[in-house]
């Protein structure tokens, strides 16, 4: 799961933005980032729902 996590997050976050370095932007993007793939992004493996929300409801 965290090699499939850091190969999206490569693609979406660290190749998409430029940083000059971690504390020019880059620990709040990341943070930004974090919180979006786990409340916002929608996964089809998840029945088009977002992780958070996902574990929220209850397993029928």
């Amino acid at each position: 799961m965290m090699k499939n996590f850091f190969s999206v997050l490569k693609s979406e976050l660290l190749y998409v933005e430029k940083f000059e370095s971690a504390e020019e932007g880059f620990i709040e993007k990341l943070e930004e980032y974090i919180d979006y793939y786990n409340s916002k992004r929608i996964k089809s493996r998840l029945q088009g729902k977002s992780p958070v929300l996902h574990r929220t409801l209850p397993n029928y």
